[in-house]
């Protein structure tokens, strides 16, 4: 019986999804910082950050299917969600720069819209220091009235995002 429970305990450690955590919070901001090793190349991380409909959930998306999820990589691209007779545009890239192995985006998502804030999201997958594949990160720096509160909630879903492509990546 002891056996099992750790055996369980064990395995619920090895499934989380990500190094998650909000670094800094203030009144009228925050940030968040995401890591996790991939075992994909820095092509495909380029290439599945593209298409967020293969990763994102269903749960956090205005039409309940990430299918709806389109995303242009290209400067001024958007990160956008077809509704029926309209869209929402979720973010815009602001810079792609394979080279670095870098994309940002203007990322007010859900509710940060709703109060005007600015939300600046980037990722970079960087070759892992300690053997092969990347380390895949994501900061997202929020600022706008009453956007601390909202710190934690935003933080659970982007680690579910976050983990939701590592995984897709072979973290």
């Amino acid at each position: 019986m002891f056996k099992t429970i750790l055996a369980g305990l064990a395995a619920a450690l090895i499934s989380i999804p990500a190094a998650a955590e909000v670094t800094a919070r203030a009144d009228h901001s925050f940030s968040l910082s995401f890591e996790r090793p991939v075992t994909a190349s820095a092509d495909a991380v380029l290439e599945a950050v593209g298409h967020p409909a293969a990763w994102w959930s269903d749960a956090h998306t205005y039409s309940g299917s990430a299918a709806n999820i389109r995303l242009d990589l290209t400067p001024g691209g958007c990160w956008c969600e077809d509704l029926p007779g309209g869209g929402v545009k979720h973010a815009e890239a602001v810079l792609v720069w394979p080279e670095r192995r870098m994309v940002r985006f203007d990322a007010p998502f859900g509710p940060l819209q709703s109060i005007g804030a600015d939300a600046v999201l980037t990722m970079t997958w960087a070759d892992a220091a300690d053997g092969p594949g990347r380390t895949l990160k994501w900061t997202f720096v929020v600022s706008g009235p009453g956007a601390g509160a909202m710190a934690d909630a935003i933080d659970g879903v982007l680690s579910e995002q976050f983990g939701r492509l590592a995984d897709h990546l072979g973290g």
